[in-house]
């Protein structure tokens, strides 16, 4: 029995409840079958029915539609209106005329028999051909219970309107049939008497009981189709005698969709066009026939639901046990709680969780309560130029939640005037007072500053541009346009009064420092003039004969190119030179103590470990110390930066080498552990003593592929190799490859192959 058995149990209960669901559905199913079934065949009937009625309809009305066009031919009505001479007949216009009306029986099957009657000449003509004689078209089309006569005068000689005569039994052609008879009278608007022409359509009754085909051949039913006089106009798998006796019996209700009758359940419609009854019946054979196969379908599918469900189930509360137990012992090993008496394992694991998301929640508090702190120590570390890179700098605003808009800036100092030398209680109390009214003033006027504390009675200002494009120059005017305002506010209503001195402008984080300390000579000018107001860099230099290159430029530089950095070493290089060239007027004493300087920079690079190994270490010092301060300082500067390259590139050759070493390190511990299914990120970062986040990175960079995506790949290859035998299973194979189940296993082996892993298997064989 495992240890935290009662989980199992828990989860198998739960799952064994659930089961039940599926029986009740199974006999409610069956219960509700004959009902659902009866009205599933009522709508489908109802919609076959609607959708006969529809295209029957639309048919007819192309009927109408091609009398209509008939009545505007002008051909037509110019042989209409014609007067016939003795025994001249216009026949090239007959002729002209039937060639007109011979395609149309081409795209509708109702036209495929008519003809038109010229009353004036006495003449019927149809699709192909005229007969100048009706007596002619007589004998080869007839209705079987109209004589010559009769079909004369009530065809012929008479006036319709749209008229339909029933289903009647016609002769075509010595082949025996029935017909719907469509008559209208042209032109449209004859009323009475004999009109000059009458077009006759007569429907063949296959053609109307073809749209009534999809009933019996679904269903084994019926369908019948009556005009509202109750004469059959179609019908189908049922003869006209029984559909009479359907209609008149007292027992069909006319008006009901659907009802049984007898053995059948019959569908009713009525079109609200021409007044026509659509019925269709299904036998109840039928219905019960599909009401059986879904009783048993009904049970066959609960008990293999039922069975299927007990294996799942059994399954899955050992799959969704585990863990929870994993944890608990986890829990109990780290809180050494396993002595402490609790109503259940959930209670146990709810307690220590609150207890870690209490903890959380205080350290997020106490985190938020220090992040001033930590913001104003971020900020001071920058102008102090303690910072070696610029991603250390990016990292480092992160985290103290301090974002600039740009990289291009300047660094100001504000000094409150009139406390030099005084540092009682009360002047501090007053000077952290008055830092503090600036500061939100400052605030209130350019949200975008960013500032610290200097002392009791500076405070620095890192002023950066609002995006790259706008550049220092309108940096520094709204610079000025706010201490204007600050100025003028703070005094009229709290008598204090500032002075403002500014640095050079810097064009990357790194050379915050620089700016940093440009404000400071600048201050110094300005308490040396006596200047109270706002002062920028440019404008104050002081003379100096010595040249430009502080200490921390050059541990910079240092730290620079040790990280292989040959950009930013390139960047600290020219700024350097640049300053010397622009700000200094150096002597040739103080051109070659610059050029020594950078000269004893590299050489003490040299005595690095790095570049003791270097096979490079001898050219380099040679190129170092040819270098000639009698030199242009260009001449100098492109040989300094050269030599830089070479360093950097060093650098990352040993880099490079070291991070591949690591590489096929983490490699080499996927190959050997790659079949535990806990193997995770955590553990391989854990192996190669290096955090996550620097293995991830490192590992896609070098294979330009993920570690996850690699270790996939390892074990797919490992199962391929696995499924060329049938020594093991699928299931066998997922599990032995570090898989927790199946279902993940082939997911993850058709995304990687292309094919599921049995489909792979059978391939090989082949």
């Amino acid at each position: 029995m495992p240890k935290y058995s009662t989980i199992f149990r828990k989860f198998l209960i739960s799952y064994l409840i659930i089961l039940i669901i599926p029986s009740i559905a199974g006999f409610v199913s069956y219960r509700t079958s004959i009902s659902v079934t009866e009205s599933i065949s009522i709508e489908n009937s109802v919609t076959q029915l609607q959708r006969s009625q529809e295209i029957l309809e639309r048919r007819m009305d192309e009927v109408e539609g091609f009398t209509r066009q008939l009545a505007l031919n002008p051909d037509l009505n110019k042989l209409m209106n014609e007067k016939k001479i003795d025994d001249l007949v216009n026949v090239y216009g007959i002729w002209s005329l039937v060639r007109q009306v011979t395609p149309f029986s081409q795209t509708n099957d109702f036209l495929q028999n008519y003809f038109i009657y010229l009353n004036n000449y006495d003449v019927i003509f149809t699709q192909g051909s005229a007969y100048f004689r009706p007596e002619h078209y007589y004998q080869n089309f007839r209705y079987n219970d109209l004589t010559l006569e009769q079909w004369k005068s009530t065809i012929l000689d008479q006036t319709h309107r749209s008229e339909i005569k029933p289903l009647t039994p016609f002769m075509s052609n010595a082949r025996q049939t029935s017909v719907v008879t469509y008559m209208q009278s042209l032109p449209l608007d004859s009323f009475s008497g004999s009109s000059p022409a009458t077009v006759v359509v007569m429907i063949d009754e296959e053609n109307i009981s073809s749209l009534l085909a999809g009933l019996e051949d679904r269903y084994g039913g019926w369908a019948h189709i009556s005009d509202a006089n109750g004469n059959t106009v179609g019908l189908r798998g049922i003869n006209e005698e029984d559909a009479r006796k359907l209609t008149s019996d007292s027992r069909l209700l006319p008006d009901k969709v659907s009802q049984f009758y007898n053995d059948d359940l019959v569908i009713t419609i009525h079109s609200k066009k021409n007044g026509w009854i659509y019925r269709a019946g299904i036998p109840k054979l039928v219905l019960m026939e599909n009401a059986n196969q879904i009783k048993h379908i009904t049970w066959f599918v609960t008990g293999a639901a039922l069975l299927l469900g007990l294996l799942v189930g059994l399954l899955l509360s050992y799959r969704n046990s585990a863990p929870i137990n994993r944890l608990l012992s986890v829990m109990k090993e780290q809180f050494g709680k396993d002595g402490v008496a609790v109503r259940n394992e959930y209670d146990f694991l709810q307690g220590n969780f609150s207890n870690i998301i209490t903890s959380n929640r205080l350290l997020e508090n106490e985190l938020k309560r220090q992040l001033p702190l930590v913001r104003d120590g971020f900020l001071k570390r920058l102008i102090a130029g303690e910072f070696q890179t610029v991603d250390e700098i990016t990292a480092a605003a992160v985290q103290a939640d301090t974002r600039f808009d740009s990289s291009e800036g300047f660094v100001g100092i504000l000094q409150i005037n009139g406390y030099s030398g005084m540092d009682s209680v009360e002047i501090l109390n007053e000077l952290y007072a008055a830092r503090l009214i600036l500061k939100q003033n400052l605030s209130e006027l350019d949200g975008q500053l960013h500032m610290t504390d200097l002392g009791s009675d500076r405070i620095v200002i890192i002023l950066t541009a609002l995006t790259e494009e706008q550049g220092c120059e309108s940096a520094k005017e709204r610079m000025n346009d706010t201490l204007e305002k600050l100025s003028d506010m703070v005094y009229s209503e709290y008598k204090i009064s500032i002075t403002a001195a500014f640095g050079g402008s810097f064009f990357a984080m790194i050379d915050v420092s620089h700016s940093y300390e440009q404000a400071k000579q600048t201050m110094e000018y300005a308490e040396y003039n006596s200047k109270k107001s706002i002062i920028w860099f440019n404008g104050s230099r002081l003379e100096t004969a010595t040249y430009y290159y502080p200490m921390d430029i050059e541990q910079r530089l240092i730290s620079t190119i040790r990280a292989g950095d040959p950009e930013e070493a390139r960047r600290m290089v020219l700024s350097v030179m640049e300053k010397n060239m622009e700000n200094h007027q150096l002597s040739a004493e103080m051109k070659q103590q610059l050029v020594g300087e950078l000269k004893g920079t590299l050489l003490k690079l040299l005595d690095q470990k790095a570049f003791m190994e270097s096979e490079l270490l001898h050219a380099l010092k040679n190129q170092i110390i040819s270098i000639q301060a009698s030199n242009a300082i260009s001449v100098i500067q492109d040989e300094i930066l050269a030599i830089v390259d070479a360093l950097c590139g060093v650098i990352n050759s040993k880099k490079n080498h070291a991070h591949i070493q690591m590489v096929e390190e983490i490699k080499q511990f996927i190959a050997e552990a790659y079949s535990d299914s806990e193997l995770t990120l955590y553990r391989i970062a854990e192996k190669v003593e290096r955090p996550e986040k620097y293995i991830s990175q490192l590992f896609k960079e070098v294979t330009d592929t993920n570690v996850s995506d690699y270790l996939e790949m390892i074990r797919i290859e490992k199962a391929s190799d696995l499924l060329k035998s049938n020594a093991c299973t699928v299931d066998e194979i997922a599990a032995r490859v570090g898989y927790n189940s199946s279902h993940s296993f082939r997911r993850a082996f058709k995304r990687v192959m292309g094919v599921a892993p049995s489909s792979y298997r059978q391939s090989i064989k082949i």
